[in-house]
């Protein structure tokens, strides 16, 4: 007897595509957008130099090194060449486009794992609302106020979960292929998930089958335990050929150094020994939380389809959950394992909140919110309004949407703006190394939005020499150079000119370097200032 899952019909229809368009439009006003921010200053700069080879001469191996390792620059870029849309719009679009197809992914999924419109549209609703969700001590949201190839992992990940329950392993497989060279890390985690996934869907159709016939289920052989898509490295020439394909990224073994160590500790989350009671909570609740769900689910006798795929899923979930916690612990507690720690096993918790919060809103739907609106309304706004403001205050001096073409209002983005438009393009900048920081500033990223070379600084960029340790010993040096920034002197500035060929450098207008203006004009000339920084060329 056949037990193939027949995928619900509706999943492209233009009702339900254009409600899940709306539940965008909201998750996307909850959460802001702001390009260039954090991470961003490293994939925006890397598109842009794509797009202009020119930009960069001094400092694009504190990107370009790790961006072997992922297309999402070059299709970026690419995408642009071929609609010959501005970077700027483009960017926005891909955006909107990775939050719709996360929803609509969200979707799908519970539609086959929960029989009630309610119950579907409650798990949609529910993630589109906490998308800027914190994961718990790995420095990460669920989804990002500006495009990152997580997201496009994301979409292709959740969309893979989608195929594996239609038992279209191929499809599945194809989905996780192109998500592994988006982000690997991301994709790793979805890899395990749909593994787990697929095992448990078989064993219940084997199940079936042999129920179905009157004869005793057989185990599964050991390689039925591995979906098709692990078959693809089965052979000696695919292994061949996936060699071939990571000898490039060598990096990614390289042997740890005292200066990588440096750049290591600014990384609070490579460090669990550090982590507060509460981000350990947020590590196990849910493990807790999904293992009574599972038990509860178990001990119902139910035979309809959608609840069958319900258990399996959670079953998956389950085992994910414990099997990457334990991965995690193993590879981030040992110091002699200190080198593994970039490789940031503590984010499968991404994917686990994702699909945990997925299965929370379901259930909310099917329970308690049914199709009773007042209790939507008491659930869902206040919930939004608070997203929301933590959002808006997170960022005060910046607009909520920072929209392309439109003038900033945040004086660090009007001086990177100018700068953009009127310094040399191999010109290269000093400024405070914790300039990210600064009041007013915002966390966002000079590389990304002035287009010009910079020194290292101590918050980003400590990041990028982490996970790659031949940058390390450049980003120590550089960062040592700009120690004591705000009571730098002349000779101090001299010797960023001497040593790393500065040329221009940005001064925050609350921390006066000099206390007598002569003394300043004597090395620089600052063509441009606003209330919050000046721009200063050296002579």
């Amino acid at each position: 007897m056949s037990t193939s899952i027949q995928p619900p019909a509706g999943d492209w229809s233009p009702r339900n595509l254009t409600l899940i368009f709306l539940l965008t439009l909201l998750a996307f006003f909850i959460m802001g957008y702001h390009p260039g921010l954090e991470d961003d200053a490293f994939y925006l700069a890397a598109i842009k130099r794509d797009l202009n080879p020119s930009l960069f001469p001094h400092d694009s191996a504190f990107f370009l090194i790790q961006f072997q390792a992922t297309i999402f620059d070059k299709l970026i870029a690419l995408s642009v060449r071929l609609t010959h849309i501005p970077l700027a719009w483009m960017a926005l679009l891909w955006q909107f486009a990775a939050i719709f197809f996360i929803l609509h992914s969200v979707w799908r999924i519970a539609r086959r794992c929960f029989a009630g419109p309610s119950a579907y549209w409650a798990a949609t609703v529910l993630i589109a609302v906490l998308l800027t969700l914190p994961v718990t001590g790995t420095g990460i949201n669920l989804a990002d106020q500006h495009l990152h190839p997580r997201s496009l992992a994301t979409v292709l990940i959740l969309a893979a979960i989608v195929e594996v329950i239609d038992r279209r392993l191929w499809v599945s497989a194809a989905l996780l292929v192109f998500a592994f060279a988006i982000h690997a890390i991301m994709a790793a985690f979805g890899i395990v998930f749909c593994a787990f996934l697929t095992w448990s869907l078989k064993q219940s159709r084997q199940q079936t089958n042999a129920a179905s016939s009157g004869l005793p289920s057989q185990p599964s052989s050991v390689f039925p335990l591995c979906p098709l898509w692990c078959k693809l490295f089965s052979t000696t020439k695919s292994a061949a050929l996936f060699a071939t394909v990571l000898f490039p990224l060598g990096w990614l073994f390289a042997p740890s150094s005292d200066a990588w160590r440096k750049a290591a500790s600014t990384r609070s989350f490579y460090h669990l020994t550090n982590w507060a009671w509460y981000e350990w909570l947020g590590v196990f609740a849910p493990l807790v939380l999904i293992f009574i769900l599972h038990r509860w689910l178990r001990r119902q006798s139910s035979s309809v389809e959608t609840r069958l795929v319900l258990i399996h899923f959670v079953s998956a979930l389950l085992y994910y959950g414990v099997l990457m916690t334990a991965v995690g612990l193993l590879i981030m507690l040992p110091p002699s394992l200190e080198r593994l720690r970039p490789f940031e096993p503590m984010r499968y918790l991404h994917l686990l909140y994702l699909l945990f919060f997925l299965l929370a809103g379901a259930l909310l739907g099917e329970y308690l919110l049914r199709q009773k609106f007042y209790r939507w309304a008491l659930l869902f706004v206040p919930l939004t309004a608070g997203m929301l403001y933590s959002q808006i205050h997170m960022y005060p001096s910046t607009a909520h949407i920072e929209w392309p073409g439109e003038a900033a209002k945040n004086p660090w983005l009007q001086a990177f703006a100018w700068i953009s438009r009127n310094t040399p393009v191999d010109a290269l900048f000093a400024l405070d190394p914790h300039y990210t920081q600064l009041p007013g500033e915002d966390y966002h990223g000079f590389r990304a939005l002035a287009e010009r070379s910079v020194l290292a600084d101590l918050d980003k960029d400590a990041g990028m020499a982490a996970r790659v340790p031949s940058l390390a010993p450049r980003w120590l040096r550089e960062v040592t150079a700009e120690e004591n920034w705000r009571n730098f002197t002349a000779d101090d500035f001299r010797r960023l000119q001497k040593q790393f060929g500065v040329t221009w450098i940005v001064l925050s207008r609350e921390d006066k370097l000099f206390a007598d203006s002569h003394d300043q004009a004597a090395i620089m000339t600052c063509p441009y200032e606003n209330q919050q920084v000046e721009v200063c060329r050296l002579y």
